[in-house]
C-alpha cells in the first residue's frame, strides 16, 4: 500500500534524526493515524466479516430466516429452554378387564407370547384380510429380539400388551420386588421395540396376578388383563377342537385368548383362520378390550 512505503520513509528520518524536531514528532503521530486508518478501513472492505466473529453472511441467513422478533434476546441473560413435561403415565384401574370397551355384540382378540417370526406375520395379514384390530401381549426379549415386528404390529392399528419378561406362571408366588421387575422390564423392552408406542395393558403369564402386581401394572398406565373365551389352543389340541371351543365359549362383549408365539403356532393359525368369518357371519364386530 501507498501508506506502508510512507511510512517507511518518514520512520527512516524519524530515527536518522532520533526526535531532534517536534514537528517530526507530530508529523509521525499523525501519518500513523492515517495508516493505521487506511488499513482497518482495507480489512473491513476486503473479508466482509462481521465484528461478532460470526461466519461471513450469518447476518444475511437470519433475516432471510425471518426470525421472530421475541425469539432474539439481545438485553441481559438469554430466556432458559423450557423443561418438557414429566411423563405421567394415564389413569387405569387395576381390576381386570374381561370385557371389550363397546359391549354388545362385540368381542376383543388377543394375542400371547409373540412376536414370533414366522406366525406374527402370517397372522397380522389375516387380521388385515378381515379388517380385524386386536392386542398382542407381548414378551419382553421377543418384542426387543424383532422390533420391526413390533413396530409393525402398532403401524396397522392393533395395541400393546405386557406379557412380562420370563413368562413365570408362578409370579403370583413370587416376591413382590420380582414380580415389579418383570411388569416394568418387560413394559420397556417393549415401548422401546415399538418406537415409543403406548402399551395400554398387562396380562400375567397364566393369569397368575396379584393385588400388588395388579397395582404396580395401573400405576404404570397398564390396565390388566383377563380373558372370557379360552379355547385352549396353547395345549395343541388340533385346528378343529380349537375352533369349536372357541365358537362355543363366545358370548357378547367378551375378550378372547389366542396365540401367535410361544412355539409352533399353526393350529392356533389354522383355527383363527376359521373363527374369524364364523364371527362375521354371527353378527360380531371387534373391538379393544376395556383400558
Amino acid at each position: 500500500m501507498t501508506s506502508t512505503v510512507k511510512t517507511g520513509s518518514w520512520e527512516q528520518e524519524l530515527h536518522s534524526k532520533r526526535g531532534s524536531r517536534p514537528a517530526v514528532v507530530a508529523m509521525a503521530a499523525a501519518a500513523g493515524t492515517v495508516a493505521v486508518g487506511l488499513l482497518t478501513a482495507f480489512i473491513g472492505t476486503s473479508s466482509g466479516a462481521v465484528a461478532s466473529g460470526r461466519h461471513p453472511g450469518w447476518e444475511e441467513s437470519v433475516r432471510a430466516a425471518r426470525v421472530p422478533q421475541q425469539a432474539a434476546a439481545p438485553h441481559g441473560k438469554p430466556k432458559a429452554a423450557p423443561h418438557s413435561a414429566p411423563k405421567v403415565p394415564p389413569k387405569v384401574s387395576r381390576t381386570i378387564s374381561h370385557h371389550t370397551a363397546k359391549g354388545g355384540r362385540t368381542v376383543a382378540l388377543t394375542l400371547d407370547d409373540g412376536p414370533h417370526p414366522e406366525w406374527t406375520p402370517k397372522t397380522l395379514d389375516l387380521l388385515r384380510q378381515y379388517h380385524v384390530k386386536a392386542t398382542f401381549c407381548l414378551i419382553g426379549p421377543n418384542a426387543q429380539r424383532y422390533p420391526d415386528l413390533v413396530k409393525r404390529i402398532v403401524a396397522e392399528g392393533h395395541r400393546l400388551c405386557d406379557h412380562s419378561v420370563d413368562h413365570d406362571t408362578g409370579m403370583d408366588h413370587k416376591p413382590v420386588a420380582y414380580q415389579k421387575r418383570q411388569i416394568l422390564d418387560a413394559q420397556k423392552m417393549i415401548e422401546k421395540a415399538s418406537g415409543g408406542a403406548r402399551v395400554h395393558y398387562y396380562r400375567a403369564p397364566g393369569g397368575a396376578f396379584t393385588p400388588d402386581s395388579r397395582r404396580i401394572a395401573a400405576a404404570h398406565g397398564m390396565r390388566p388383563l383377563g380373558w372370557i373365551v379360552d379355547p385352549g389352543d396353547w395345549q395343541r389340541s388340533g385346528s378343529e377342537e380349537i375352533t369349536r371351543q372357541a365358537e362355543e365359549q363366545t358370548k357378547d362383549g367378551a375378550v378372547v385368548l389366542f396365540h401367535d408365539g410361544g412355539g409352533d403356532r399353526s393350529e392356533s393359525y389354522e383355527a383363527l383362520r376359521q373363527y374369524l368369518p364364523w364371527l362375521k357371519e354371527q353378527g360380531y364386530g371387534f373391538a379393544f378390550p376395556k383400558a
